[in-house]
């Protein structure tokens, strides 16, 4: 892993969707957080029913999205996978694939309570970005399950 200026991830996590509406501040204790990982193609990024214990943000690359053995989505930078698990403390709907090398950013579900409860405003942020998320799904009945 070769590591990543504070900076760097900074300008990532601000493009970020469920990171956008953070203030600077915010940012700065999301970033002082975050793990960068890098996964070669082929690497199962998450299993379907496993326990949540992170959630990642992919920075280059693309993943598969299978439910079932299904492919139900793909993945690219700024994409967020396993926040929904992490949050509800349930097993991961999905598996997740790496289709091509990943860099990604890794927050752990001890560190992602802390800051919920370090950063005044943050939980409420990322709630309402998940929410319009979800109602912005054509079927969000399917995260749900």
């Amino acid at each position: 892993m070769t590591p990543v200026s504070k900076t760097r991830y900074l300008d990532h996590l601000r493009n970020v969707p469920i990171f956008a509406r953070c203030t600077k501040k915010q940012l700065d204790h999301v970033a002082s957080i975050v793990t960068e990982l890098r996964l070669p193609k082929g690497t199962e990024v998450m299993a379907e029913g496993s326990m949540a214990h992170e959630f990642i943000v992919i920075q280059t690359g693309t993943a598969t999205v299978k439910r079932g053995g299904r492919k139900i989505a793909s993945l690219g930078a700024g994409d967020v996978v396993g926040e929904l698990a992490l949050i509800l403390h349930r097993p991961r709907n999905a598996t997740v694939m790496a289709e091509t090398d990943l860099s990604v950013l890794v927050v752990d579900a001890r560190s992602f309570e802390r800051l919920l409860n370090e950063v005044p405003g943050l939980a409420r942020q990322l709630l309402t970005t998940v929410a319009e998320r979800l109602a912005d799904t054509s079927k969000p009945t399917e995260l749900l399950h």
